[in-house]
């Protein structure tokens, strides 16, 4: 005799490769995304702001954590310079982390424009697969399995990776302040 039943639905999808996910397992390098999303920093300008903001680091120990994210692809070399005899590296972030909750009342005043932003997806996605079926599709059939998931989703994964590219670009592109402010 079961003690609870109770339906559980899906509410939240993550979109990361493992090597991301891998590197996103850290407070400290969460925070050096952060700050180098802003900015270009050297390995000693990110370790004095990660002590500004509460985390003393040795550099060494920030050196390997910009490795860490430049060998997931989210951190690049943005700028080589020469300084007292040698050369001095300069990081940037080509990836922006968002890590905050809604508050408990969204889903109640978020419940008219979740129907709007359902329907007008739904019409999109249905017209991207009309239009570009044949690509996204060519897309999926080159992706490797997911080490964690029996069930493949590529199709879906690749949608939800353009709609993520797409957002992305008109929000670092600065629609999305023009529409918001």
């Amino acid at each position: 005799m079961s003690l609870l039943e109770t339906e559980v639905t899906i509410e939240n999808v993550i979109t990361a490769s493992p090597q991301k996910a891998r590197a996103l397992d850290n407070r400290v390098r969460a925070k050096i995304l952060d700050m180098l999303a802003d900015e270009e920093m050297a390995v000693g300008e990110i370790r004095e702001e990660l002590v500004r903001r509460g985390e003393d680091k040795a550099e060494t120990t920030v050196r390997h954590h910009v490795n860490v994210l430049k060998e997931a692809g989210m951190v690049e070399l943005a700028r080589l310079e020469e300084r007292g005899g040698g050369m001095q590296k300069y990081y940037r972030s080509n990836t922006r982390v968002f890590s905050y909750e809604l508050p408990e009342t969204a889903d109640e005043e978020l419940s008219e424009a979740f129907e709007t932003t359902r329907n007008s997806l739904n019409d999109l996605v249905q017209n991207l697969i009309e239009a570009h079926g044949e690509e996204i599709r060519a897309v999926a059939e080159e992706m490797k399995p997911c080490e964690h998931c029996r069930t493949q989703h590529y199709e879906e994964y690749t949608i939800r990776e353009l709609l993520n590219r797409v957002l992305t670009d008109l929000g670092e592109g600065g629609a999305l302040d023009d529409v918001l402010h």
